[in-house]
């Protein structure tokens, strides 16, 4: 067994080698290639020679390659000498042109190009011997070459003056316009028409230019016809309004009913294009007659045009509709309806392709892509107000529609029929939900494009939209965005997996932070800790760290952090710990100084005895950073540690990489609060304190969000107990009303006498109070709150959602100047005792009522009758 092993293995070893010698006989003709001596004694050229003598014996004498050499660097021998140039190389060049093959005759047309818009030629006679080249070479055979001189000429048509243009360009162009040119010549003075009419005045185009406009228009041939009549636009902005409506407007009317379908499409474009030179009756009178009749052919026999009919449609609805009476608006609609289900088949509400040939069904759905980019046009065009009954069923349509091309288009112009719809946005809900759960990773990639913008619109307008309308909720949408990450993360296409989580950073002006708090961030840690792709993990970090700046409740933030702490900072994989790090880069980016100390510093700090150097070595990396966040004298002890952590590095490192980078941190260090600019420093400084008055804002809010929940709470019992108490009272004697009317008269003098404490509280909440007058202030708050229904939003004001995620901090700012905000721990016990003293501080009228209120009392509350006895 082991003898066959070997000789198979010299088997395997001789026939390597046999392809090595195989190898060596196949280097054996490149070496045979090289130049010879005779070669390299024809290439050399003596270096004496100037670079014009050197350039005129190149062209005269050299290879094909030498004389390229020489076209491409023509316009540095114009700008070095132009006289000599001009009159010893340019005539060499142009003897060479004539035989020269497709790569030199581009080479020079670029290189003349060059000389013509540099303004390096300064004598007339230089401009006239390279425009004889020009015009020479335009009716070149190859078709290529031929394009390429012509754009050489009209692009240098803008820098030459009008006199070398009438000299130079148009009289030869007479010439070749005639009927007895070649065709491509004829297509050439088409352009070159259309392109000197903007160069002059109207009456000079009128009287030299119109009469070879008229005659190329009426050509035999039908390409000549279409090229011409794409350059009546130009012609026409040339001559001015008056002479277009007597000149040009006929002869589109009449290229418009050609026999060629490319000349009635590029009538079509032309008009649409000059729809704004047209007065109202011109319009009326024969742009729509012309324009129906148009479409109507279009869509019987001629699919080959509908393309270009429905990528201009918008365009052309929007420059007709000020003239359209409303049969003609309610036509065109409908007429945009058919295009967007050409070559489809509605059945149980789905839409399905017809079977047509290859070729006919890609044209179909290029038109209905094209309609699906015209669509926000045409719903601006139909009024967004009848987007309901009159293109809803055509949007559903297009975002269902059975080509990938089209719902893609349908995506990427979602965020402007969302914009459009306004109060109307819930109309498409369904759509939204639809694209996001799409097959096709390509729809999602559009949507993603402008789906930030697309979910605030869709869930903050609703048909009562205004400053107290609450987030729109739209159904199905949490499980929508859910899926849609799970089809990017299985996919092959990272780039797109990290668009979709940079984008869902908006996600907390989007939904409620419970929602991100149990649907996506045990997702973002899944990414962080589990995820092959480095930018990826990165932005999977970011967005972590957003919904962690954005989350209202102290719970789930501490958990967020201490799970940050247990699988980044300490978690058993280096890679997880270089993780945290990239994190405490965001964090000191999105949170204040402040905060980043509290919750992140140390656990950095503590990673320079890690075990691997690459963590230590990316910690030595940020040490400016982490010191920048550091505030003398506040924060003298976390300087002290950073120090610590320093020399530690300096002392005990072993690994090269590590200390070299430290000693550079070092350096770093020590110049940070030298060099940096004054100006630089106070504006770090003013965005921090932004950032810590937006952390302790939405501390308050969430201090107000509790208040108002207990509130709330404390006068639904209330209402409850009142209510059985009411029905309790019914059944008593007649006597009991007495009492019941004076209780209520007690009542309302209680009330008035809470008001005016209330109004004094609030004159002193911003001087300093012993804890006794504090207490009373918040116990007339909350007792207020629960012991009236409608009392509650008086002495609170409510917080809107809307307004805590979209970052209006002032409203905020003005509920918490109003409300007091106790510790979060003592909250409970104080709402219940200081609600039983109050009981006790307004029952001083009777002892009648004064007993009936602390018998009620008793019944709701015993703990809270105790406390108020002592």
């Amino acid at each position: 067994m082991f003898v066959g092993k070997m000789t198979l293995s010299q088997s395997g070893l001789f026939g390597q080698i046999d392809d090595l010698q195989d190898l060596t006989f196949i280097e054996r003709p490149i070496r045979r290639s090289l130049k010879t001596a005779e070669e390299i004694d024809k290439l050399t050229v003596d270096e004496d020679l100037n670079d014009i003598e050197r350039a005129v014996y190149l062209l005269s004498s050299g290879q094909d390659v030498q004389r390229a050499s020489v076209i491409v660097n023509l316009p540095n021998l114009v700008r070095q000498n132009p006289a000599e140039t001009f009159r010893r190389v340019v005539p060499k060049v142009r003897e060479v042109l004539h035989v020269a093959g497709a790569d030199m005759q581009l080479a020079a047309a670029g290189s003349f190009l060059t000389i013509l818009q540099d303004d390096i030629v300064l004598i007339q006679t230089h401009t006239h011997s390279i425009l004889q080249i020009v015009l020479l070479n335009l009716d070149h055979r190859d078709t290529v070459v031929g394009n390429a001189w012509l754009e050489t000429l009209l692009s240098a048509i803008d820098a030459l003056p009008k006199e070398t243009i009438r000299q130079e360009i148009l009289s030869p162009l007479v010439s070749k316009a005639q009927l007895s040119q070649s065709v491509p010549a004829r297509l050439a003075s088409c352009r070159i028409l259309g392109k000197v009419a903007a160069k002059f005045e109207s009456s000079v185009v009128k009287k030299d230019l119109l009469p070879l406009v008229r005659s190329l228009c009426q050509d035999v041939e039908y390409e000549v016809r279409s090229c011409m009549c794409r350059q009546l636009e130009n012609i026409a902005r040339g001559i001015g309004l008056e002479h277009t409506k007597a000149v040009v407007l006929p002869e589109l009317v009449e290229l418009a009913r050609d026999e060629g379908s490319t000349v009635r499409l590029a009538a079509f474009d032309t008009i649409i294009n000059l729809l704004e030179m047209f007065d109202s009756d011109d319009r009326t009178r024969v742009i729509f007659p012309l324009v129906k009749t148009f479409c109507e052919k279009c869509f019987k026999a001629d699919e080959a045009v509908l393309a270009s009919l429905s990528f201009q449609y918008g365009k052309l609805c929007h420059g007709l509709s000020a003239s359209f009476t409303d049969e003609q608006h309610l036509w065109f609609l409908e007429f945009y309806k058919k295009l967007c289900c050409l070559g489809l088949q509605h059945e149980n509400g789905h839409c399905e392709s017809q079977p047509y040939p290859l070729e006919l069904e890609n044209k179909y759905a290029l038109v209905r892509r094209n309609c699906a980019y015209n669509f926000p046009a045409m719903v601006l065009f139909a009024d967004p107000n009848h987007f309901l009954s009159e293109l809803y069923r055509t949007f559903s349509s297009l975002c269902h529609d059975p080509e990938i091309s089209v719902r893609r288009t349908a995506a990427e112009g979602f965020h402007e029929v969302v914009k459009l719809l306004g109060p109307n946005v819930h109309y498409v809900h369904k759509e939204l939900i639809t694209l996001l759960q799409d097959d096709s990773l390509e729809v999602l990639d559009a949507l993603l494009n402008h789906v930030q913008e697309t979910l605030e619109l869709a869930t903050s307008r609703g048909e009562g939209a205004g400053p107290e309308s609450k987030q729109v909720n739209v159904p199905d949408l949490v499980p929508a965005l859910v899926a849609a990450e799970q089809k990017a993360a299985s996919s092959l296409r990272w780039r797109v997996h990290e668009k979709l989580l940079q984008r869902y950073s908006c996600l907390p002006r989007v939904i409620s932070g419970d929602q991100i708090y149990f649907r996506f961030l045990q997702r973002m840690f899944s990414i962080i800790t589990t995820n092959n792709v480095l930018p990826v993990q990165r932005e999977a970090a970011r967005t972590l760290c957003v919904f962690l700046r954005y989350n209202r409740k102290q719970e789930q933030r501490q958990e967020i952090i201490s799970k940050i702490m247990q699988e980044l900072a300490q978690g058993r994989s280096y890679w997880n710990r270089l993780r945290f790090l990239d994190l405490c880069e965001i964090a000191i980016d999105l949170f204040s100084k402040s905060y980043f100390c509290k919750h992140f510093l140390i656990q950095a700090l503590e990673l320079v005895n890690d075990p691997v150097a690459n963590v230590r070595y990316k910690l030595c990396h940020m040490l400016p950073r982490l010191r920048s966040t550091i505030r003398l004298p506040a924060d003298k002890h976390l300087l002290q540690q950073l120090e610590f952590c320093v020399r530690k590095l300096l002392c005990r490192e072993k690994d090269k990489d590590v200390v070299a980078t430290v000693r550079k941190t070092v350096l770093e260090l020590d110049k940070m609060d030298i060099t940096e600019p004054y100006h630089k420093r106070h504006e770090r400084d003013l965005l921090d304190q932004k950032k810590e008055k937006e952390e302790t804002l939405l501390l308050e809010m969430e201090l107000l969000e509790r208040q108002q929940s207990e509130a709330k709470l404390v006068g639904e019992k209330h209402t409850e107990k009142k209510r059985r108490d009411s029905k309790a009272g019914l059944s008593g004697s007649k006597g009991m009303s007495g009492s019941t009317s004076g209780a209520t008269l007690s009542t309302s003098a209680g009330k008035e006498m809470r008001r005016a404490k209330l109004a004094r509280s609030r004159s002193l909440s911003s001087h300093p109070s012993t804890p006794k007058l504090a207490n009373s202030d918040k116990t007339l708050k909350v007792k207020e709150s629960g012991s009236c229904p409608g009392s509650g939003k008086s002495s609170i004001i409510p917080m809107n959602d809307d307004a805590l995620r979209s970052h209006h901090f002032n409203v905020a700012s003005s509920s918490s100047s109003l409300s007091p905000t106790p510790s979060t721990s003592s909250m409970p016990v104080l709402i219940r005792s200081n609600t039983s003293s109050s009981v006790d501080h307004r029952s001083n009228g009777s002892k009648d009522t004064q007993s009936r209120k602390l018998t009620i009392q008793r019944k709701s509350n015993s703990f809270g009758m105790q406390s108020g006895r002592e």
